[in-house]
């Protein structure tokens, strides 16, 4: 018997032991940090939502790098013997994305408030620009490049508050951006095109208090042209008495110089014809004494200095007349009144009866102001 028990001993304590050894071979397995990778990638999660992909792109994609390294990092040490692998990296490199995902989530919700205080700025701003160009130039004569630059200035400026609207920040600064580089430059265009047009201001006075006071010295009627304004001014022994809306040449900024420049004339002028219904094709019309010869003086003395060429031809046949009513200017160079309008002013004007013909009545601090 006790040969025969000796020969079981070894594997009855084997077998005793069988739950100690899994046990010690299970604690001895490394085993992959789950939970840290589980928490990486949600921080990760988060931060996408927060849109930190977008503002704070530097942080985020750092933190996505270190993710995918660690994933990396983890199949590879997948594929060694059980015993032999070492998950420390894989640790080190998912804490350190997800702190640095956490970052970046902080940043994108501090950036995002920061850029939409920008972006409200800029789009307040530029509606004011919009505004501005419209107050003072929707009738302005601008060139095509600048008029299609404002236009797609005012475009994207749309796009980008729906964006805006929508929470699309990013593209609504880009495209904010873009429409500032549009209207900014061509509002300051416009705004030197207009300064230096007001630069006649002073001789446009002259001519205004020089046609109101002969009105009241003679008792008579006259008429002042107000182009920026686009009014037709009716004046009666010096006292203003009717008003009416005018459209001109559609290239009515400054002088009139040559044939087919499609601009009105500034001067002071006089009405050396009445034609009736049915002889004009507008209608009614006053026919104007220009060229006068202060024209006439200017037209030869830019051909002398060479600032118009020899072969150039004076315009004439400058008129006040009517189907006015367009909404834009159109005519070649002369003053285009509704018809209605057109036969009040046709009754009390005569042979003789003063149009002076100006940029302005007001400076141009007073025609901002307003």
């Amino acid at each position: 018997m006790r040969k025969i028990g000796k020969y079981f001993l070894v594997p009855a304590v084997i077998a005793i032991n069988i739950p100690l050894i899994v046990f010690i071979l299970i604690r001895l397995t490394p085993q992959p940090p789950v939970n840290k990778m589980e928490y990486a990638r949600k921080t990760l999660s988060e931060a996408r939502f927060n849109k930190a992909d977008i503002y704070s792109e530097k942080l985020f994609g750092e933190a996505n790098l270190l993710y995918d390294s660690a994933m990396l990092k983890w199949q590879n040490e997948n594929r060694r013997f059980i015993y032999f692998r070492n998950y420390d990296c894989v640790e080190l490199l998912a804490e350190i994305s997800a702190v640095n995902a956490g970052e970046a989530i902080k940043g994108a919700k501090s950036n995002a408030s920061n850029l939409i205080i920008r972006l409200q700025l800029k789009i307040d701003s530029l509606r004011n620009i919009i505004t501005e160009l419209g107050k003072n130039f929707t009738t302005y004569p601008l060139s095509p490049e600048v008029r299609t630059a404002i236009s797609k200035g005012k475009f994207l400026l749309k796009e980008a508050e729906i964006d805006y609207n929508t929470g699309e920040y990013v593209s609504a600064y880009r495209k904010t951006s873009d429409s500032e580089l549009l209207l900014r430059p061509s509002f300051e265009i416009a705004g030197t095109n207009l300064i230096e047009y007001f630069n006649s201001f002073s001789l446009w006075k002259k001519w205004t208090d020089k046609t109101i006071n002969e009105s009241k010295l003679n008792h008579n009627y006259a008429l002042i042209i107000d182009k920026f304004s686009h009014k037709c001014l009716v004046y009666y022994n010096g006292v203003k008495r009717y008003e009416y809306n005018v459209e001109l040449g559609r290239n009515w900024v400054g002088d009139k110089r040559v044939k087919g420049d499609y601009a009105t004339p500034e001067g002071m002028y006089k009405i050396i014809k009445k034609i009736d219904t049915y002889k004009t094709k507008y209608y009614k019309a006053l026919l104007l004494d220009y060229p006068n010869e202060e024209d006439n003086e200017r037209f030869k003395q830019e051909i002398a200095n060479g600032t118009l060429p020899a072969s150039a031809k004076q315009g004439s046949l400058i008129e006040i007349h009517g189907n006015g009513g367009k909404g834009i200017d159109w005519t070649e160079g002369c003053i285009a009144l509704t018809d209605s309008e057109m036969d009040a002013v046709f009754k009390i004007a005569k042979t003789g009866t003063p149009v002076t013909i100006v940029g302005s009545t007001v400076n141009l601090q007073q025609l901002l102001k307003r």
